[in-house]
């Protein structure tokens, strides 16, 4: 079993963050997407979608989608929860998990990819306009996280999950995006500090 990834990219460091908190070793395989790697033959036999990244699973199957790898490895192994422990739990992790991907990490992407002159190649035709309007999308939703960090010390609750570990992966890609935090933001700025300093951060 190994995952196919660009390490530098914000997604795999996503599942990478994951398994360090379940405490799961795992070989990687290296893919440069800035050489165009992930449109090759054999990169694109696995996900036709092109992106990364990939868990190949030891009799031949590809997962792609990081929450799907995700949902795997906490299939296999429950424990610590990062998905949500019973019902309530669950969904509620879902409901914070798909709201930093659709309302913070894809418009902070789509900023990064449209404005980014290294993307120029990557991103054809990148239209200025529409990163443009991305970035006060993802300054809006960090905002309403600030309002709902004052309530409880993670995104979904009282525990670290999976909703956190897109928050934080979607708050450190604002740098390359060249979006700024907010400022007077102590409540979103006190869980960054506090889930930037988790051992798995660094993975």
């Amino acid at each position: 079993m190994k995952i196919i990834e660009d390490g530098r990219a914000p997604n795999p460091r996503r599942v990478r963050i994951f398994l360090a908190e379940k405490g799961i070793q795992m070989e990687y395989e290296q893919v440069d997407i800035t050489e165009f790697d992930h449109k090759k033959p054999e990169f694109t036999s696995l996900n036709p979608l092109q992106r990364v990244p990939v868990l190949m699973l030891d009799d031949g199957t590809a997962i792609s989608e990081s929450m799907a790898i995700c949902r795997y490895f906490e299939e296999l192994q429950p424990e610590p929860a990062l998905l949500g422990k019973d019902a309530l739990g669950k969904a509620k992790v879902e409901m914070w998990q798909r709201r930093m991907e659709l309302s913070l990490m894809q418009p902070v992407a789509q900023t990064f990819r449209h404005l980014h002159p290294a993307m120029a190649e990557m991103e054809k035709p990148q239209v200025a306009a529409w990163g443009e309007v991305n970035r006060p999308r993802a300054l809006s939703m960090l905002k309403l996280l600030d309002q709902e960090l004052a309530n409880r010390p993670f995104i979904a609750g009282d525990e670290f999950t999976a909703a956190d570990i897109t928050g934080l992966v979607a708050v450190d890609f604002m740098k390359p995006a060249r979006i700024d935090r907010p400022e007077n933001s102590p409540n979103l700025d006190r869980w960054h500090a506090e889930v930037s300093s988790r051992p798995s951060a660094k993975a």
